[in-house]
């Protein structure tokens, strides 16, 4: 053990430094602090070769731990950074080798070495008090974590850092669609006689359809011009390009394979290279669909199916974009762990006596986080307990106490030596960091193994992008089986559904949608237009209010289910009571839920914590991307920008206000009779204005 004799004589036999190794000359000197006190100090050639005007200690001042913090350096995986993600450095692998004379640094590839580590790498910093200096240790990683660690005892925290996520969380249960047989409460429902009214009035109103087309053109199905637009050209063209856009998705799973491997950084490079393949995998599809001329039919599908499969790509990606991050850091923090076992531990009966410092919060706002004590006096006494009870503290009492935890804190600060008891809770401290992040890690994962980095598997993404939901999670609840006679149930609907659309799209909207074409195509004027404007609103008010129905019908009870029950997804939640609503808001949470959750999760959660928007603001973004989506829709269906849908879906902002003032508020018949109107007159209404102007 060095005494502190040794100590002095050690000090008068040092040799003078030589003049360019001295503060005057370099405003910081770095190199190891041996047990024995003795430093061996250099320039340091990084910092001296920056200007005074660039250096990062300008006019002396030191960097505390709250400066670290504003400068992306503090708590990177605070609540507020969703989808911004770590953006540290991790320093390479090495691990440090002492010899007679020097400290060799020797990269490895699994992380540092298991050999007793004899010094610690420091630097000595000039302060603005002639004479003075101040001694630090280069382990910020270190101090960070304690930096936490005593924000959570301060606090009154648990000793387990809570668990933080920076996407939305959102919770998938088992559930029944509403107006599915297997739902128990379908059965017992008051209107349930309704249903079966709705589908057997369909069912008369074909076989009128089927009599007149009979009686005037010698077939039920009349001229059948409908059902030739669909099926009449290019249809194996239609399913290799489905089928193209399907597989061109798993370009996520190679840039999350990236990621998690340290080839890509997601919070630099990462998150940028998919949002430019999103745009132009979107784009090129709308663009294939122009250079077909296909008719409506089939470009509707196609960009509806792209849509689909950019919010599967984004989900995919950003979320194990943020794990990558979290995996990263439990990596870098497992081998600090190691390094910090490697330190020989001093005696706590001669630890000596350490300057007092001020550990800032990480949050940057300069408050104090150390006891009021001082971790000097904290030290002597359990310098004094320790000699009176001849025997340490236990490691279980470091942890809980806040003082010593500080007072490991500034033990790491100043290099003094850290005693057994010391590194037994700091330690713990790191322990913690690295089970919160490993919880993280398995998300929701309860019954499979499919937590990250395990889950990047090509035949997890296919499987992904087969089911029903927008939202990734590595693990859904699932059914025990599949009922194939349920899901030859639900696929005969789907089609019985799609032919009653195709009957009606022919007996009703075709005709008016002709007219409107002849109108245009013979040279009639706008004015003269203008005039027939109400009336072919008129004639397809019921029509098109049906054929939305059937659409929502055939997609959100029928082919989800399918897709459901053969991947065994057992969160049916796909809408909720929808013709219920009051407002506008709660009929775009309920009518579409896998898009609002998708919305909820990456538009505005992430507006708010990445850009800090308010909830006002983030709610606007939401509805303009909504808004532009749909127009981008009418733009591929009537190749034009009009921008009424644009509009109208904008409108539905300052309804909502509406809505929510004591003209609408509480009163549900009038506020759902209001949004009945809507939807009724809507669909007519601007489809007649893109097919008019």
């Amino acid at each position: 053990m060095t005494t502190r004799t040794d100590v002095s004589k050690a000090a008068l036999s040092r040799p003078s430094m030589r003049t360019l190794d001295t503060l005057d000359a370099a405003p910081r000197l770095s190199g190891q602090l041996a047990p024995g006190g003795i430093a061996s100090l250099d320039v340091d050639q990084e910092l001296s070769r920056k200007s005074s005007s660039e250096s990062v200690y300008a006019n002396g001042d030191v960097p505390t731990p709250a400066s670290n913090a504003s400068n992306g350096r503090g708590d990177y995986f605070s609540e507020s950074d969703v989808e911004d993600y770590d953006r540290k450095k991790p320093e390479p692998d090495a691990m440090r080798q002492e010899t007679a004379s020097t400290t060799t640094i020797i990269p490895t590839a699994n992380g540092f070495s298991s050999a007793k580590r004899n010094s610690i790498p420091i630097r000595l910093e000039k302060t603005d008090k002639r004479g003075r200096y101040m001694l630090k240790a280069d382990d910020e990683e270190f101090t960070n974590l304690l930096r936490d660690g005593i924000e959570r005892q301060k606090t009154g925290a648990s000793s387990a850092p809570a668990q933080r996520h920076a996407v939305r969380d959102l919770v998938f249960t088992r559930r029944f669609s509403t107006f599915d047989r297997q739902n128990p409460s379908n059965n017992e429902s008051p209107f349930f006689g309704f249903f079966t009214l709705f589908w057997l009035g369909m069912a008369l109103m074909l076989v009128q359809i089927a009599a007149k087309n009979y009686r005037t053109y010698g077939s039920v199905l009349g001229k059948n011009e409908a059902f030739q637009l669909m099926f009449s050209r290019d249809l194996l063209v239609l399913g290799l390009t489905d089928g193209v856009l399907w597989l061109s998705t798993s370009f996520g799973v190679l840039l999350s394979k990236a990621c998690a491997a340290g080839w890509l950084h997601w919070g630099r490079s990462g998150y940028i290279i998919e949002n430019v393949w999103q745009a132009c995998y979107l784009f090129a599809a709308i663009g294939w669909t122009f250079y077909r001329d296909w008719p409506w039919t089939h470009t509707i599908f196609i960009v509806l199916h792209t849509l689909v499969f950019v919010m599967k790509q984004h989900s995919y990606a950003f979320y194990n974009g943020y794990l990558s991050q979290v995996y990263h850091r439990r990596k870098l923090l497992e081998r600090k762990l190691d390094e910090l076992q490697a330190i020989d531990p001093i005696d706590s009966t001669t630890a000596p006596p350490s300057p007092e410092i001020k550990i800032t919060s990480s949050s940057g706002n300069g408050a104090p986080l150390s006891p009021q004590r001082s971790p000097d006096t904290t030290l002597r006494q359990r310098r004094k307990r320790s000699l009176d009870d001849k025997s340490p503290a236990p490691a279980s009492n470091l942890a809980k106490d806040p003082e010593d935890i500080a007072a490991i804190a500034q033990a790491i600060s100043s290099h003094e030596p850290l005693t057994e008891e010391q590194l037994s809770a700091f330690t713990s401290v790191i322990r913690d960091e690295i089970h919160a992040l490993s919880t993280e890690l398995r998300g929701k994962c309860k019954v499979t193994k499919n937590y990250y980095p395990n889950n990047l598997s090509f035949s997890n993404f296919l499987e992904w992008t087969c089911l029903p939901t927008l939202v990734y999670e590595l693990e859904y609840p699932r059914q025990a089986t599949v009922n194939w006679l349920y899901v030859a149930e639900k696929t005969a609907a789907t089609f019985g559904t799609l032919l009653v659309m195709i009957i009606l799209s022919q007996a009703y909207i075709y005709p008016s949608v002709r007219a409107t074409v002849e109108m245009k195509e013979s040279g009639m004027s706008i004015s003269e237009r203008w005039r027939e404007f109400p009336w072919i609103v008129l004639d397809m008010l019921f029509p098109l209010l049906l054929e939305q129905l059937l659409t929502w019908y055939v997609i959100w009870e029928c082919v989800l289910n399918v897709l459901a029950e053969i991947f065994r997804f057992a969160d049916r939640g796909f809408y909720g009571a929808w013709w219920n609503s009051t407002s506008w808001d709660q009929y775009a949470r309920d009518w579409n839920r896998p898009v609002h959750n998708f919305l909820l999760r990456h538009v505005y959660s992430s507006s708010i914590s990445a850009f800090h928007l308010k909830k006002t603001q983030a709610t606007f973004a939401t509805f303009l991307l909504s808004a532009l989506v749909h127009e981008l829709l009418m733009f591929c269906m009537f190749k034009k920008v009009r921008g009424y849908l644009f509009s109208m879906q904008l409108l539905q902002m300052p309804l909502v206000m509406v809505s929510r003032t004591g003209f609408l508020k509480n009163k549900k018949v009038l506020g759902n009779t209001v949004f009945w109107i809507g939807l009724f007159v809507g669909p007519s209404f601007l489809t007649s204005l893109y097919l008019v102007v």
